[in-house]
């Protein structure tokens, strides 16, 4: 599995990278209920039997574990992939939308009640669970406009 953390920061504001927030130690818990909020797409699901006979995408918010959105995962298994693909997240306020090679997959918008308030700004991040390899090339940031 593959996840995209973005509008990761303290649950109350702090810097990612503040001392005053519990070391991470690459626990999964500990990105989704630890102490910080933040906004993970997760894909190239194929962990478990059920995520290799169907593969999806899942939006989650966090503090908690709230599955807020999901979609087809058009990714193909490593024997039959062709080098790398472009992944596309907007994140605009309380909007969040995420394409695989321009295929929409998901497009959510946070009502900012039932998963918390909106989050807003933040620090972005990788994981991979074992035995996966992961790749990325060209990362790009920009502002909405």
């Amino acid at each position: 599995m593959a996840i995209l953390f973005f509008a990761a920061c303290g649950r109350q504001g702090e810097d990612l990278f503040s001392d005053t927030l519990q070391k991470r130690t690459g626990e999964y818990d500990l990105y989704h209920s630890g102490d910080i909020n933040c906004l993970h797409v997760s894909y190239f699901r194929r962990m478990w039997e059920t995520e290799r006979c169907f593969h999806t995408s899942n939006l989650r918010k966090s503090y908690g574990f709230h599955l807020v959105a999901q979609g087809a995962d058009p990714l193909p298994d490593v024997p039959d992939s062709k080098g790398f693909y472009t992944l596309r997240i907007v994140k605009n306020k309380e909007r969040v939308a995420f394409w695989i090679e321009d295929l929409k997959i998901f497009d959510w918008c946070d009502s900012g009640s039932e998963t918390g308030a909106v989050l807003g700004s933040g620090k972005i991040g990788f994981r991979q669970m074992s035995p996966l390899i992961a790749e990325y090339r060209n990362l790009m940031v920009t502002q909405v406009k």
